[in-house]
């Protein structure tokens, strides 16, 4: 064996570079079953973040469904999910571009369903037996009509120098979207689609019973997000289509219902975190909610701090399907690890089926055979196939045909430590490894024998770390660096207690868990308390800004579409989170103090270290002029900043010379900072006061 070559960390030559994730990687985000026909949906960075349905025919035959420019993609409470449904072979879908709802038969060009207005489109199933889509339809006319007004007012206003007539005749330039239930015709409708359910904030999960005689659905109303409270309905269709004899069935203030689905028998099965603060199974006989699986004697010994659902961010999770009305397919999260697991329905008892997986997503099941999307920490991220009798598990596709050695991989460790109040907090621990480097020995003016740290503050913040490979996190940790990735106080996956911790704390207890995290580390040796970097995107970038403002213990950081000011997004941000903060902060106006209290822009002059943003032009959930205030503030207290806009990018980056540009930037920022050589030569970024 050759012997390990000493070289400083960061400064490791790694085939694991961002040409190699982005050139051949997808991301693996839906499936569907029909028949022995299976679909499923990869986004393509190299395509510029195009989203193709993809068809596995029972021969094994794959074919991409929609050909270029089509791109399977809603954006329904901005996030999307759910962007497609199969019927009969014909594939109903939303256009990412338009966000129209088309019908797309084999062998033939896609037919468009709704008309150019601006509508959204998520969430659908197929009525067969009225001709019709069901779904969530997301009407921004009253947004844009308001938009219209605004600008019409204001020329005329300022035509007429009438000021005052501007303030009193000005419509509500925040004029909401108005979300609903909505049945569209598969013929074509030139409405836009017929209202079945309105009145509330939100909707998910349209589901039809098998006999198509009821529709269950989820809604819930400000100032609530979907995990904090949510209802269960359930309505019977009239002979005109629409619907009556509503019932709510579950939800209230403490209890959050997430993925209604009809069994094949025709009973109504849901999770819900219902007394217990635990997201379990429970089912409705018509009369009352049952457990199903609360009163097995082997589930509160085995199964007491496991959560079987996830908070609403996008449609469609799918955690769970249907082999048969006595058996579930599903998946559950315990410890910070996700396993696949059986259901009896009569018994109630929780099998688990041994795997190598530790995310496990997007569940389809038959019968004979369960598909669904899956990683572990030492391969990529597959669509994978169950066969329910053998037990036999197949990889379909994988989203990254790696052909790497593994020992460039670094093993994940899941660590507890010690944070404020005397709590603990979680998180995933990734030593850096290679192997062909080791270690440079320190010159005594620093503790260079250790690596540095870049700390990962994930976004939600209800939300939680992956533990399957990712290899944005070894993209670092085969050049020397240490990762901890963060599930801080607020993160999902640990019951609604560990969840609510973050409460009117955000920006407290969240980055106390990054900082200590980071200080756990130091003090058992493993990193170098020196060289303590943070990143994050979206929530997980406000939270590593606050790190960075509010405390000393970081010496660089890197936001992607981060959050600084909480005032702004609290009046500036789209309708899903338009009240999320009340929850995470307080009400707004009334706690203002406290908003702007929490905001790093308003306490930049504290930063000490260099900072590098990057951020979309077309985000409309983090606008960029947060980005942009924070950048100036920097560069007038002469710190090292970096400021990296992509003009095409929306709340998240798709586009692989964007994603390319955003990894090798950080990394080149650090080692400007760290003043360590880099082993491949990367697209350098202008820094500013260095």
């Amino acid at each position: 064996m050759t012997p390990a070559i000493a070289a400083p960390y960061g400064s490791w030559d790694s085939p694991i570079t961002a040409d190699l994730i982005v050139a051949n990687t997808v991301s693996l985000i839906g499936t569907a079953l029909e028949g022995r026909d299976t679909y499923w949906l990869e986004m393509r960075p190299a395509e510029g973040g195009r989203t193709v349905l993809m068809h596995q025919q029972a021969h094994g035959a794959v074919r991409e469904v929609n050909a270029a420019p089509f791109s399977m993609r809603n954006r329904v409470h901005e996030y999307g999910g759910g962007s497609f449904v199969v019927h009969q072979q014909t594939v109903y879908f939303s256009n990412n571009d338009d966000q129209r709802l088309y019908a797309l038969a084999p062998g033939q060009a896609p037919r468009v369903l709704t008309p150019e207005l601006p509508l959204r489109f998520a969430d659908g199933q197929i009525d067969g037996l009225r001709d019709r889509w069901i779904g969530v339809r997301e009407d921004h006319r009253a947004e844009s009509n308001a938009d219209l007004n605004t600008e019409s007012n204001a020329e005329s206003n300022a035509e007429s120098n009438a000021e005052s007539n501007a303030e009193s005749n000005a419509p509500d330039s925040h004029a909401e979207p108005i979300n609903a239930i909505a049945a569209v015709s598969l013929q074509g409708d030139p409405t836009g689609g017929t209202v079945l359910v309105s009145g509330d904030d939100f909707y998910a999960s349209p589901r039809l019973s098998p006999d198509g005689t009821q529709l269950a659905w989820v809604s819930w109303n400000h100032p609530n997000m979907p995990w904090d409270s949510a209802d269960l309905w359930v309505g019977t269709f009239q002979a005109d289509g629409s619907l009556g004899d509503i019932q709510k069935v579950a939800g209230g203030p403490q209890e959050a219902v997430v993925e209604p689905k009809w069994s094949p028998g025709g009973q109504l099965y849901f999770v819900s975190d219902r007394g217990t603060g635990w997201w379990r199974f429970h089912r409705w006989n018509g009369q009352g909610v049952e457990a199903v699986c609360d009163a097995h004697p082997d589930f509160q010994r085995q199964f007491g701090n496991a959560e079987f659902g996830l908070p609403h961010w996008v449609f469609c999770m799918d955690l769970y399907a249907f082999a048969s009305e006595d058996q579930i397919v599903c998946t559950y999260t315990q410890s910070g690890l996700w396993h696949l697991a059986l259901v009896d329905t009569r018994s109630g008892q929780v099998e688990t089926v041994t795997s190598p997986y530790t995310e496990i997503s997007d569940m389809q099941a038959s019968p004979e055979r369960a598909v669904f999307i899956a990683g572990s920490p030492t391969g990529p991220t597959d669509v994978v196939q169950l066969d329910l009798v053998t037990r036999k598990l197949t990889t379909l596709k994988s989203s990254s045909p790696l052909d790497l050695d593994a020992s460039y991989f670094s093993i994940p460790e899941q660590i507890t430590f010690p944070t404020s109040g005397g709590q603990v907090a979680h998180g995933i621990y990734y030593p850096p490894t290679h192997p062909q480097h080791t270690g440079q020995q320190g010159d005594g003016n620093r503790r260079g024998d250790r690596p540095p740290l870049l700390v990962k503050s994930h976004g939600g913040p209800t939300a939680a770390a992956r533990s399957c490979m990712n290899l944005g996190i070894q993209y670092w940790t085969s050049r020397g660096f240490a990762v901890l990735d963060v599930n801080y106080r607020g993160s999902t996956g640990y019951g609604r207690a560990y969840r609510e911790a973050l409460r009117g704390q955000w920006g407290v207890v969240d980055v106390d868990d990054c900082v200590r995290g980071a200080q756990y580390l130091v003090a058992r040796g493993d990193v170098d308390g020196d060289r303590l970097t943070i990143n994050g995107g979206s929530a997980g970038g406000y939270t590593t800004l606050c790190a960075l403002t509010f405390h000393n213990v970081f010496k660089a950081g890197a936001s992607r579409y981060g959050i600084s000011d909480l005032t702004a997004l609290a009046s500036d941000t789209h309708k899903f989170e338009a009240r999320y903060l009340d929850s995470l902060v307080g009400p707004y106006p009334e706690c203002e103090a406290l908003y702007r209290a929490r905001s790093p822009i308003h306490f930049a002059e504290q930063l000490s270290c260099p900072i590098i943003f990057f951020q979309g032009l077309k985000d409309e959930v983090v606008p960029p002029n947060q980005a942009e205030r924070m950048v100036a503030v920097l560069k007038s207290k002469n710190l090292p900043v970096a400021y990296v806009p992509f003009a095409e990018e929306y709340h998240g980056f798709r586009q692989a010379e964007n994603i390319k540009r955003s990894l090798d930037g950080e990394l080149f920022f650090y080692a400007k900072i760290f003043g360590f050589a880099l082993a491949q030569a990367v697209e350098p970024v202008a820094i500013a006061n260095l």
